[in-house]
């Protein structure tokens, strides 16, 4: 788990991810552009909606660490290529202006030309959910609190295969993903529907009944699906 600051603190549920269109004002000679990280209102694939207000004691936490929030390229923390500065709460969303860093990065040059030429049109926000709600009716979850990690470039706005990372993610951590995340990873990995289904019903949930009083390091069953999956690499990659 993530420690120090704003995200010292015990998050449940794998690192998350939230893809949008990449709405910019045309894209700087010197790589600065003004853009939306999230917006109010839109359901995603998990089934939740980001509320407003949800970042603001993660800004202000940021702010107050004098730490940038990283301009990462398709969600792969090794490739940081810029910062956004002057993040913000609006009507809208969560706004703010991004620097690609292409005079000192070579990713950061071919990003900028790859959104110059509207090749790469997304932008996707990594988080941890701090608090949210869950509406039994719709079966919609509010996200009404948020850490805000990073803010990335990405190829296309709908990026599933960023949540075969965050299932990876926390497993690599110790925790077991919920039966959705996992069914969804799998079928991301090209595992048929039914196939899917059938691991994550008689052997994640089977796992968490098992393993739900041992420690990470005692849960062998864990060890051998964190292994599986660290075996796959994003498609995207």
């Amino acid at each position: 788990m993530l420690t120090g600051g704003a995200f010292g603190r015990k998050h449940s549920g794998a690192l998350k991810v939230r893809d949008f269109d990449l709405t910019t004002k045309a894209i700087g000679d010197d790589g600065t552009f003004d853009g939306y990280g999230s917006v109010w209102g839109v359901v995603d694939s998990y089934g939740e909606i980001v509320a407003p207000g949800a970042f603001t004691d993660s800004l202000k936490e940021l702010e107050a660490k004098g730490r940038p929030v990283p301009v990462l390229w398709q969600h792969r923390a090794g490739e940081p290529i810029g910062a956004w500065s002057n993040l913000r709460e609006d009507e809208k969303g969560l706004a703010g202006k991004a620097e690609l860093l292409i005079a000192d990065v070579a990713q950061a040059r071919e990003a900028h030309a790859l959104v110059k030429r509207k090749i790469v049109t997304g932008l996707s926000i990594g988080y941890w959910v701090r608090e949210s709600s869950y509406d039994e009716k719709t079966g919609i979850r509010t996200l009404t609190k948020l850490d805000l990690v990073e803010i990335s470039l990405v190829t296309f706005p709908a990026n599933d295969d960023a949540r075969v990372e965050a299932v990876k993610f926390k497993l690599a951590h110790g925790e077991l993903p919920t039966e959705r995340e996992m069914e969804k990873a799998l079928r991301e990995l090209g595992f048929s529907k039914t196939r899917a289904a059938g691991v994550v019903a008689h052997g994640l949930t089977e796992l968490r009944r098992r393993e739900s009083d041992r420690e990470p390091q005692e849960q062998p069953g864990l060890k051998a699906l964190t292994d599986t999956l660290a075996g796959f690499s994003l498609k995207s990659a």
